[in-house]
């Protein structure tokens, strides 16, 4: 969907190897990529089994979200990739990111009315210049012909990394942390995020958004974290 641009916005050759490539990876570095085809389908957590299961987290205490999709597992070497764009503005990357996930784009439970990516605070939105979320999710927006909501949202406080904490720690980390200024009049919102580990910010923003009376959300991600990775913040 999004090749009719391609020429403009991707690079002649393949990011990963530097072999010519029309689209930003040659076929076979595209096929090293760690796809996330068995996941939970409700925090696409990989699992080692069928298809649309549930991981036993979720069974136990589901989360505030209703469903989730990662095509990806962070993993190499896409996590490579990921740190190019977020650490070194490699922003060329986003778009080649972003149709990946469009090539992999499920079935739609119905359109979102909005796609409301995770927001970074402002003290880190500076230092970075970007939002990593923004730059993955605006492709992906356009394309769907749904409204990007990047100002509904507001980081009130920078919280400290995750790594290490327990669930209720990471609960208590992020109490506040987050603000929806004007009342929310969306039925069905599409969280977004880079990277997707614990889900335990995804999960904040969601219990906001169901607070303020939004029926369905959906949190999609470009990669899920393994439960025992930690490299990531």
């Amino acid at each position: 969907m999004l090749a009719g641009i391609s020429k403009l916005f991707y690079p002649s050759s393949c990011l990963l190897c530097g072999v010519l490539a029309s689209s930003g990876l040659c076929a076979a570095c595209a096929a090293e990529l760690p796809e996330n085809r068995c996941a939970c389908s409700r925090c696409a957590l990989p699992l080692y089994g069928t298809e649309n299961e549930i991981c036993g987290r979720c069974l136990k205490k589901p989360p505030a979200f209703d469903a989730a999709w990662s095509p990806f597992i962070y993993a190499q070497p896409l996590e490579w990739m990921i740190s190019q764009l977020k650490f070194n503005a490699k922003l060329l990357q986003a778009n080649v990111l972003a149709e990946l996930m469009m090539n992999r784009l499920p079935a739609l439970s119905g359109i979102p009315d909005c796609i409301m990516p995770v927001p970074l605070h402002p003290q880190r939105l500076r230092q970075r210049g970007f939002n990593q979320s923004v730059e993955l999710a605006r492709p992906l927006a356009r394309a769907q012909h749904v409204p990007l909501d990047v100002s509904s949202c507001r980081r009130l406080r920078a919280t400290p990394p995750q790594t290490g904490m327990t669930a209720s720690q990471r609960r208590r980390n992020l109490r506040g942390a987050f603000e929806f200024p004007n009342e929310q009049n969306y039925a069905h919102v599409v969280l977004f995020d880079d990277v997707m580990t614990t889900g335990a910010t995804l999960n904040e923003l969601a219990r906001l958004l169901k607070r303020q009376g939004v029926h369905r959300v959906e949190v999609w991600s470009l990669a899920r974290a393994q439960r025992n990775n930690k490299k990531y913040d």
